[in-house]
């Protein structure tokens, strides 16, 4: 996973970016289904639209902000 400010260009600042491998959006949708009290047991294969998923992408809006390892990314595009 890769967390940077993105490369937005508008006046309230340029966003987040999330760059995540296809192995972290399948945990990802994994992990949501755990905690919507659905396990899975076994070898499974996550599709996204009916395909293998090879990456993924989160886009934060400038109003918006991440914190990530400790770290807080403002949408603003400034570490608060």
């Amino acid at each position: 996973m890769r967390v940077r400010f993105g490369r937005g260009k508008t006046e309230y600042g340029s966003g987040v970016s999330i760059t995540l491998t296809g192995d972290e959006v399948a945990r990802a949708i994994i992990t949501y289904l755990v905690a919507r009290d659905v396990t899975v047991f076994g070898p499974r294969t996550v599709r996204v639209n009916g395909e293998l998923c090879k990456k993924g992408h989160v886009y934060v809006d400038p109003s918006g902000s991440v914190i990530a390892h400790g770290r807080h990314f403002s949408g603003d595009g400034n570490y608060d």
